[in-house]
């Protein structure tokens, strides 16, 4: 028993958690994260991937850098879109972002 140090007390016993309990937590923060993170992600890239299998000649397109143009060939993994007269580009598949709606650009 010392003047400027206190006695040590022995901590009350724990109380006996269910196992299971412990996991809610961890739990409830996967199921959030799916919902609001995970299932959005792959139904946009399922949307994707299906814009992209349906494309054809003469739809008109925008890319991901922003490069409107009209669809001429169509090949496994890449794409020739007109962007001007006289000019054509070569791009691949995945770089297009949406396909706009016919009579979008009115100078192809």
């Amino acid at each position: 028993m010392s003047f400027f140090i206190s006695d040590a007390l022995a901590a009350a016993p724990a109380d006996a958690q269910d196992p299971i309990m412990s996991f809610v937590p961890l739990i409830l923060i996967f199921v959030v994260f799916y919902f609001l993170l995970i299932r959005p992600q792959t139904k946009r890239a399922k949307e994707h991937k299906k814009l992209v299998s349906e494309l054809a000649k003469g739809d008109e397109i925008v890319t991901n850098g922003g490069l409107l143009g009209r669809i001429t060939q169509v090949g496994d993994n890449f794409v020739q879109v007109k962007v001007s007269d006289n000019v054509e580009v070569k791009i691949q598949k995945q770089a297009i972002a949406n396909l706009m709606p016919k009579g979008t650009s009115k100078e192809l």
